[in-house]
C-alpha cells in the first residue's frame, strides 16, 4: 500500500542537533491522533508542534489544542494558521521549552517529541501532579522497548519501572523512517501511555526507585537499611533492583519509604 506524504513541513529547517524530524506522513499521522481516542471535549497538549501536522489533525478532532513549540518562527507560522481561526477546536500557541514552562490543564498528549528529549519528557509527564490522562507519543525505538522492559533484561531499569508503575503503556506500531523528513537514524516506535493514578506521591516514588538503579547490583536491603527497620522481613528485599518487578517496587515503597519518612 502506498504511503500517503504530505510535504508542507519540508521546506522547514530541521535542528538535527534537537533530535527533530518532522512528521510528514499523513497516514501516520491520522493513526497517531486516532489511537489517542480524541474526541471534541478533548484537552490535548502536543509537544513540539513543528510545521503542525499533528495540529491539523487534533484541531479537527478536539475542543482545543495546546501546541507547545520552541522554534520562534515556526511559533509564528502556527499562529496566523490556527489562532483566531475558524478551526473546530480553539487552538493556542505556546512558544516555549517544555522542561522550562508550566503545563497548562490538559486531559490527553500527542506528540512527536524531540528524541533528545525522551527522558525528561516521559518524567515530566509521568510525575505531573494534575495527571497527563493519556499519550501518545513517538519514540525512538530502544527507549520504547526499556519502558516496557521486564525485570531481569538488559533493557530493564529506572525508566521501566517508573513507567509501568505510573502507566500501563504499550507500543502500537513501529514507524517507517520515510514517514519523517529528515528520515531519523533510528527506528521510531509509537507508543501509549494510560495513567493508572495509584501512587498520589509519584515525586518520592520516583527518588525511591531512583536511588535503588544508582545501586543496581546491591540488594535492596542494603541500600536501605537506615530506611527501615532491621526487624523488617520481605523477600523483596533479598534482591537486586534489576530482579523486582514494578508490582514489587510499589510494594516496598509503601512499605519501607513512605512508612519510614518520620524514622
Amino acid at each position: 500500500m502506498e504511503m500517503e506524504v504530505t510535504r508542507r513541513d519540508i521546506n522547514v529547517k530541521a535542528a538535527r542537533s534537537r533530535s527533530q524530524y518532522f512528521l510528514i506522513d499523513d497516514a501516520v499521522t491520522a493513526r497517531l491522533v486516532d489511537y489517542a481516542g480524541v474526541e471534541r471535549g478533548d484537552v490535548v497538549l502536543e509537544i513540539g508542534a513543528g510545521g503542525g501536522s499533528i495540529t491539523e489533525k487534533l484541531a479537527n478532532k478536539a475542543k482545543k489544542v495546546y501546541a507547545v513549540e520552541k522554534d520562534k518562527a515556526l511559533c509564528e507560522t502556527l499562529r496566523a494558521q490556527y489562532e483566531n481561526k475558524k478551526n473546530k477546536a480553539e487552538v493556542k500557541v505556546i512558544e516555549g521549552d517544555i522542561m522550562k514552562i508550566e503545563l497548562p490543564e490538559f486531559d490527553k498528549v500527542v506528540a512527536n517529541i524531540p528524541f533528545s528529549l525522551s527522558s525528561p519528557i516521559t518524567y515530566k509527564l509521568l510525575l505531573h501532579s494534575a495527571g497527563f490522562g493519556l499519550a501518545v507519543l513517538l519514540y525512538q525505538k530502544e527507549f520504547a522497548q526499556k519502558m516496557i522492559a521486564k525485570q531481569g533484561s538488559r533493557l530493564y531499569g529506572r525508566l521501566s519501572v517508573i513507567t509501568q508503575a505510573l502507566a500501563d503503556t504499550e507500543i502500537l506500531e513501529l514507524v517507517h523512517r520515510d514517514a519523517f523528513y529528515p528520515s531519523p537514524p533510528v527506528k521510531t516506535a509509537m507508543v501509549r501511555l494510560k495513567e493508572k493514578g495509584l501512587i498520589a506521591n509519584k515525586k518520592e516514588f520516583f527518588e525511591f526507585v531512583t536511588t535503588a538503579f544508582e545501586h543496581r547490583r546491591k540488594k535492596m536491603r542494603n541500600i536501605f537499611k537506615t530506611r527501615f527497620p532491621g526487624s523488617l522481613a520481605l523477600e523483596e528485599l533479598e534482591r537486586r533492583p534489576e530482579e523486582l518487578s514494578p508490582d514489587d517496587f510499589v510494594r516496598l515503597f509503601f512499605r519501607i519509604w513512605v512508612n519510614t519518612k518520620e524514622l
